[in-house]
């Protein structure tokens, strides 16, 4: 997933894994254990590959938050498959 240009900072202990090489059924199946918060977020943007501006929309919550929810669900599924960043 590629960078996001929105005023977000996180810290530098928290950095997000790369999921890139992690199959589909590990994350549907990690996604579907994250409470509902994160896991509409990651359910649209990582599975369902919409825009930050659609499921902002869709969710009814401003981009940066989106964000946020985003990178924390990244984290969490990451600490479930033992991905690194």
């Amino acid at each position: 997933m590629a960078d996001f240009d929105l005023d977000v900072t996180f810290d530098e202990d928290d950095v997000a894994p790369d999921l890139s090489g992690v199959s589909e059924s590990d994350l549907v199946a990690s996604i579907s254990k994250l409470p509902s918060n994160l896991s509409d977020v990651a359910q649209l943007v990582i599975i369902e590959k919409r825009t930050l501006s659609d499921v902002s929309q869709r969710l009814a919550i401003r981009q940066p938050e989106l964000v946020r929810r985003l990178h924390r669900a990244k984290v969490q599924i990451g600490q479930m498959l033992e991905v690194s960043a």
